[in-house]
């Protein structure tokens, strides 16, 4: 069997999703049609602003839809019509039905943002850094009715650098989801699939994120605060309380320092940014950020603004 003899529907809305729509039209597959989130505001003008696999699908020529909710029975009724063969899903935002996983004889195949069952839910890649992992990866995963515990294709690893941002990790996450995708439709073609159960036992869940989830807790170990922040970078973006203002902090590193100062103290302030005391060690602050504001280097915060050694952060 061939790729171009699989009629597919293809699920995805953000940028992570790209790669694998794009994998599926240079394999030749036909996709009948693509199911994506709906369009929404965005920035500061709030602009209805199309979802990025809206727009690749639109150059590609397939017809979009985009459903407020995929469950409703009209919705649910099209993609029925529509008859795929295999439903591939990256990102898409919405859980899928037992009325939707029930349609395509090849079943239903997610590409996510992890070596599963570790970090099953909204936010792998976020989660893994946060957690100090070493190396994350793809999973593509043929997909039942819970959350992320669908039986493992095709695993791909890749290291996670010490200073990697979760931005970083999602784009190269995001092409090697398409590389995973590829070879998983490649073994499918071949009949060559042989779907591995997840452990539950080994499992782990990584949740939608919130603003509330960049509170730095000094106490806490240096190691610790920098995985946070490179966790939640660009967003939601890991924050202090400095003089009572909300002051993100961005592009960290953990320096050993055994004088135990208080943690959230200002320990020393110079060109190559903050050093603040933590519950052991201490953070090298190099990037800052104010409500509304650019981020911008340590040095350039300074112009016009100065930290005191000795103030505490996060009061």
């Amino acid at each position: 069997m061939e790729p171009a003899a699989i009629p597919t529907v293809f699920m995805g809305t953000p940028e992570f999703a790209v790669p694998a729509l794009r994998t599926l039209a240079e394999l030749g597959m036909p996709v009948k049609a693509v199911f994506t989130q709906p369009d929404r505001p965005k920035g500061r003008g709030q602009v209805l602003t199309p979802p990025p696999v809206k727009v690749l699908a639109a150059e590609l020529g397939i017809p979009v839809l985009q459903p407020v909710k995929l469950r409703d029975p009209e919705m649910v009724a099209k993609l029925k019509a529509i008859a795929p063969d295999l439903v591939v899903v990256a990102a898409y935002g919405q859980i899928l039905p037992k009325s939707v996983l029930e349609i395509p004889r090849f079943g239903c195949i997610n590409v996510h943002a992890s070596l599963l069952p570790r970090f099953r839910g909204a936010s792998p890649i976020n989660k893994a850094i946060m957690e100090g992992e070493r190396e994350t990866g793809i999973t593509t995963m043929l997909m039942d009715a819970g959350l992320d515990t669908g039986a493992m294709l095709v695993r791909k690893t890749t290291p996670i650098g010490f200073e990697e941002t979760a931005g970083d990790l999602h784009d190269r996450l995001a092409l090697l989801g398409g590389e995973a995708l590829r070879e998983t439709i490649h073994l499918l073609c071949r009949g060559e699939l042989h779907p591995e159960p997840q452990n539950d036992a080994g499992s782990s869940y990584a949740p939608l994120l919130k603003k509330e989830d960049g509170l730095i807790d000094w106490s806490a170990p240096a190691r610790r605060i920098h995985d946070q922040v490179r966790g939640l970078d660009p967003w939601p973006g890991a924050f202090t309380l400095w003089r009572g203002t909300p002051l993100k902090i961005f592009r960290t590193r953990p320096v050993a320092d055994d004088r135990g100062g208080e943690p959230g103290m200002v320990a020393v302030v110079g060109e190559e940014g903050l050093l603040v005391f933590c519950g052991s060690d201490a953070l090298l602050v190099r990037e800052v950020q104010l409500p509304g504001r650019k981020r911008l280097p340590v040095a350039e915060f300074l112009h016009g603004r100065s930290f005191a050694v000795g103030e505490l952060l996060g009061q």
